[in-house]
């Protein structure tokens, strides 16, 4: 145990943020660099090495989370960074960007605010790509196999990682221009500089994984003819379908889909744009749905110089407290409060959309909207609240439905598909057809980044024995984790 008196000295610190009337005029990161490095030994010593972790439950990766912050308070970042890269290949991402279901499950957090698992963790990892401790690791020997990862997304690296260092030769097809699916292009900037994302990927070439850009599968390569062409092929395509609002005048302009509103954003980081196609300056703007994408949109839309931010929700609003339904360790559904929504905006809860109405020239202006409220199970429309509010760009946020079903890759692999949408797949990850595989949220559906890589690793885990007979990869050690079966 780190320090015995650690939970009852210190209290909770997390990361500062920097100003908001500085950060909505840039892309960085919201945090101020470094911030928690003067704290970051102590708010590790606050965690009691429990004799049942759970928040290695709680984490889908296994991430042996009491070991490195034990490391972190002693002041010893090598050994963090190789016991939190023992269970995770991108822990600057997950820092970063995951919801930390391992706090939910902290048992200081019973009756404590827990311990602050994120924070320690980007710490550790960034400590370590300044030391230089963050090095390529190429297999000693190749085993003559070849696989082909279809999306470059956290499942598809980590699946691709593993892979390589397995000694196999990987190949990595994205159809986008850039590697690193929602993480490069769904992700804004200000929640994760992309210079985290094209470090792990110089890395990756390194150790031999290639990299195959602008390439769709099932469009541009047949999906049959790529399998002939491999010994092994783990689909990570992702769940990109994304759930529409079929109201009237859904058609009219202005009215996007989240992901063809946020990418759009990063291309102009990335230099390929000198602003961006759909902006919301000097615009008002509605985003309906009240998720992590919303909350992106939110965050976009004020740095592009929105007249005015509107997120809209069907479900009521959730209480500060934990529910009584959703005891620890679960991870509740509570109120959040994002670095975006720090930053303004009106969050409205409750409401559902009836239409949109428009101009002479075919451009949305006014979202109509009622408010509904659950009866006998089912939410139902208040009669009497309906009401209009000026829309001048709104992006629909509202989820994914599942794979990809248009390019083809589906019907020519002749996969099977659960109830669900998604690619049905066995306890070691494959598919019915034989040699491929399927991980993230192609197989499991619209799911967290730690899920993601999670299922990366299980699946290169079910790869690496599909073609060896064997393996000694590891893979993520929740009891509830499918891939225990293999």
């Amino acid at each position: 145990m780190a320090d015995p008196k650690g939970f009852l000295t210190t209290a909770r610190e997390t990361a500062a943020s920097r100003p908001v009337e500085e950060r909505v005029r840039d892309w960085n990161e919201v945090y101020v660099p470094g911030s928690l490095l003067p704290v970051i030994s102590k708010q590790a010593g606050r965690c009691m090495d429990c004799g049942v972790p759970f928040c290695h439950n709680g984490c889908p990766l296994g991430n042996l989370i009491p070991e490195w912050n034990d490391y972190a308070y002693r002041g010893d970042w090598a050994a963090a960074s190789e016991r939190l890269h023992a269970t995770n290949n991108f822990p600057e991402f997950t820092g970063r960007l995951c919801p930390a279901p391992c706090e939910s499950a902290c048992v200081l957090g019973i009756n404590q605010p827990p311990v602050t698992i994120k924070n320690v963790e980007v710490t550790i990892i960034d400590k370590a790509w300044e030391a230089g401790a963050v090095t390529p690791q190429p297999p000693q020997r190749l085993s003559g196999k070849t696989v082909a990862v279809i999306g470059s997304g956290p499942s598809g690296l980590a699946a691709a990682q593993q892979l390589t260092r397995a000694g196999h030769t990987v190949a990595v097809y994205e159809r986008a221009d850039r590697i690193g699916g929602l993480l490069r292009y769904g992700i804004p900037a200000f929640k994760m500089e992309k210079r985290h994302l094209n470090r792990r990927i110089e890395q990756m070439r390194a150790e031999g994984t290639k990299f195959r850009t602008g390439v769709e599968i099932g469009r541009d390569i047949d999906a049959a003819r790529l399998r002939k062409r491999y010994d092994a092929v783990v689909i990570a395509a992702g769940a990109t379908t994304a759930r529409d609002l079929p109201v009237p005048g859904r058609e009219l302009n202005g009215v996007h889909q989240a992901m063809e509103y946020l990418p759009l954003s990063n291309k102009v980081q990335e230099g390929d744009l000198v602003s961006s196609p759909i902006t919301a300056e000097g615009k008002h703007v509605v985003v309906i749905g009240g998720g992590d994408t919303g909350a992106d949109c939110v965050g976009t839309a004020h740095r592009q110089g929105a007249a005015s931010v509107t997120q809209l929700e069907i479900m009521p609003q959730p209480g500060t407290d934990r529910p009584a339904h959703q005891p620890w360790p679960t991870m509740p559904m509570t109120f959040k409060v994002t670095s975006a929504h720090e930053e303004g905006g009106e969050r409205v809860y409750s409401v559902s959309t009836t239409h949109f109405e428009g101009d002479e020239d075919g451009n949305v202006q006014w979202l109509h909207l009622v408010e509904v409220e659950f009866v006998d199970g089912k939410l139902t429309p208040l009669p009497g609240t309906e009401r209009k509010i000026p829309a001048q760009l709104v992006t629909l946020a509202m989820g994914f439905t599942g794979t990809d079903q248009e390019n083809g890759l589906v019907q020519q692999f002749g996969l099977e598909l659960d109830a669900r949408g998604n690619v049905a797949r066995d306890a070691s990850y494959a598919t019915n057809v034989d040699g491929v595989f399927v991980a993230g949220d192609a197989g499991r559906g619209q799911s967290l980044i730690v899920w993601a890589i999670a299922e990366g690793r299980a699946a290169a885990r079910g790869v690496d024995r599909y073609l060896t007979g064997e393996s000694t990869l590891p893979y993520p050690v929740r009891p509830t984790d499918r891939a225990l079966a293999v």
